[in-house]
């Protein structure tokens, strides 16, 4: 198993699963419409007995404004 650890936008400080550990992108549903993140850096925790795959993934756009009142 892999997980994202998401930093900034909306979404800054969610960890979500990943399907494949080398995924370099991350479209995720978002209110009426997407936001997307991308990796950065190199994975870590990849040995077979230092828990789960982790890669961290940063806001980069999403398809519609965020405003201040969504969540």
């Amino acid at each position: 198993m892999a997980i994202a650890r998401l930093s900034g936008g909306p979404l800054d400080g969610q960890v979500v699963p990943l399907e494949d550990p080398q995924q370099d992108s991350l479209i995720v549903a978002y209110s009426d419409g997407q936001i997307v993140y991308q990796r950065e850096g190199a994975p870590e925790h990849t040995g077979a007995h230092d828990g789960p795959t982790q890669a961290r993934f940063v806001f980069v756009e999403s398809t519609q404004e965020i405003g201040p009142t969504d969540d």
